[in-house]
């Protein structure tokens, strides 16, 4: 079926707020300014005649959201025919545990087929696509490359452009997006949570990320191939390939974007996103990174450290059915307070201070870093461990990132839809 869509690769349109969409946009604000931030899912008017009469598949997940309604809902109560859903890591509600398989189902609220892409397979078949006209692409996430939904984004790009289907990102502010920080990922060490040559902190939102895998060709073969193709005939009107972004409105880089939905079980409030990119490093490590407790990646220790320092027991629950060390008395740090107070902390950096003095008073520091060298997927590199163990400070850990972050900034600048942080 041939899609009658203007052929662009950005969308982009200035934000004005129509009656239709003033009952149903997030009350989403940048703290410093008080300005409401839009996401694009909230811009109805701009994207629903580009799918209306279409059969969509959608991948989505409980942060889709269009003001206290979830964007499923409100797109089939507008009349939109969505055959067919995809979910990521956590599913489709996003109540699974970190890593734990997510099989295919139907969703309870709605009855449409759910297909996993973090069970089985992920990224969906060419028989998922065979009766799908427009692919959408509307999920939060927190801007860190170990957090999986920009993985999973470049699955669902290719699987889109290898079987020749328009494809709408709907964008979404980056909560961490307004610094760029950490080593850059040796392909070397690529994995599911790190598979492109970027820095733990990236400084884009889902929309940009996606424009730079496509423009820098870091997709399938057969993908950039169909990618390069469409570009060079996309005058033509027999073109029937689209890659779509419909903009956020009102949001720059140094927006400080605080999230109205937890994007995941350990993932539960703003002051696990900004610590998130720190912290997540000890689960390359034995110490506990606070999974198991109201405070995930807010609080580590372990059993073996100093008895004077917090302690905290972690316990199974809902998102962490199992860790480290449930039901053992860990001792470590608590880095929560407002979320004002856990900025502050970070100060729009990695912090690496927390883990070199974890290190410095683990009594066994041949059995600090997992056996499996998970550290190595984590940092992007096998370097990083090595520079803690040999003592390295955190300034010397960090000017070795420098060349490297370099060549990413220049990379980064050029698919940037909105202005940037300096």
């Amino acid at each position: 079926m041939k899609l009658q869509f203007p052929i662009i690769i950005v969308f982009a349109l200035c934000f004005s707020a129509c009656s239709a969409q003033k009952n149903s946009v997030l009350q989403a604000t940048d703290p410093k300014t008080e300005t409401h931030i839009l996401a694009g899912a909230e811009r109805i008017s701009v994207y629903l005649p580009l799918i209306k009469g279409k059969r969509v598949g959608i991948f989505a997940n409980q942060t889709s959201i269009v003001g206290n309604t979830h964007l499923v809902d409100t797109l089939q109560k507008l009349g939109v025919n969505i055959k067919v859903i995809f979910g990521p890591e956590h599913g489709f509600r996003g109540r699974a545990s970190a890593g734990e398989h997510v099989d295919n189902e139907k969703d309870s609220a709605t009855g449409i087929p759910v297909v996993s892409l973090y069970g089985s397979k992920r990224k969906p078949s060419a028989e998922d696509l065979k009766d799908i006209d427009v692919l959408i692409f509307d999920i939060q996430d927190i801007g860190v490359r170990f957090y999986t939904y920009i993985s999973s984004l470049q699955d669902f790009m290719e699987a889109a452009f290898e079987n020749s289907k328009p494809l709408l990102i709907l964008d979404r502010p980056n909560p961490n997006g307004f610094y760029v920080d950490g080593p850059v990922l040796d392909l070397k060490f690529k994995s599911f949570i790190g598979m492109q040559p970027v820095p733990v902190v990236y400084g884009m939102t889902i929309g940009e990320y996606g424009r730079m895998i496509a423009g820098e060709k870091w997709l399938s073969q057969k993908a950039n191939e169909k990618y390069s193709y469409y570009l060079a005939h996309d005058n033509s009107p027999d073109t029937a390939f689209h890659f779509l972004i419909i903009h956020c409105g009102n949001y720059t880089h140094k927006s400080k974007y605080i999230l109205p939905v937890k994007t995941s079980p350990n993932i539960p409030d703003m002051q696990s996103v900004y610590l998130y990119p720190s912290t997540c490093l000890f689960e390359g490590t034995v110490l506990s990174e606070g999974r198991g407790t109201p405070k995930p990646f807010q609080v580590f220790g372990d059993p073996s450290l100093p008895k004077n320092l917090y302690s905290f027991t972690p316990q199974p629950n809902e998102g962490a059915k199992s860790s480290k060390h449930y039901g053992e008395v860990c001792y470590g740090w608590d880095l929560s307070g407002t979320t004002e107070e856990v900025l502050k902390k970070t100060n729009g950096k990695i912090q690496l201070k927390w883990f070199l003095e974890a290190y410095k008073l683990f009594p066994a520091k041949d059995s600090f870093f997992l056996k499996n060298n998970f550290i190595y997927r984590l940092a992007g590199n096998d370097i990083f461990k090595q520079q803690v163990i040999e003592g390295k400070s955190e300034d010397e850990i960090k000017k070795s990132w420098e060349p490297a972050l370099t060549q990413f900034k220049a990379i980064r600048k050029k698919y940037l839809l909105y202005d940037d942080f300096d």
